[in-house]
């Protein structure tokens, strides 16, 4: 049996694309844990700065300042994209895990919260980067 090789997983490609050889859900695997992780750090800065009100006023109110710019409020949409993602990725790997049929359905679901979150993101997009967009071009107060 010497050349023969493990059969390989139905729908994947071997050796095509990217170094990283997974298949679309194993890519939702990477980014449901880098968004956890980039959430995490997240709520670590976010309990450190506000920690600050109680040791000094005024250097929390320093902080909270340096965030109101335009590249802090592209970071934010950045997040508010990664914590929904996570949180419906999170829904469709209960199912996969705790609903008989999630593992044959994973796929479709997987396509339907990415639909889901780009309905979402769009209009949150547009509502969180309009005061920033309009102070830019002289519109705002």
């Amino acid at each position: 049996m010497a050349g023969t090789t493990a059969p390989e997983r139905a729908g994947t490609r071997k050796g095509v694309g990217t170094l990283y050889r997974g298949d679309l859900g194993m890519w939702s695997w990477v980014a449901h844990r880098i968004t956890g992780v980039l959430t995490f750090f997240f709520l670590f800065a976010h309990v450190l700065d506000t920690a600050l009100v109680r040791v000094s006023p005024d250097a929390y109110d320093k902080v909270i300042e340096t965030y109101k710019n335009p590249i802090v409020n592209l970071f934010e949409v950045g997040l508010v994209g990664a914590v929904l993602y996570h949180a419906l990725n999170g829904i469709r790997v209960l199912l996969v895990d705790f609903w008989a049929k999630g593992p044959k359905y994973q796929k479709q679901m997987l396509w339907a919260i990415l639909g889901v979150w780009v309905l979402v993101m769009i209009p949150g997009t547009y509502f969180m980067l309009v005061r920033t967009v309009s102070n830019l071009l002289g519109g705002g107060h």
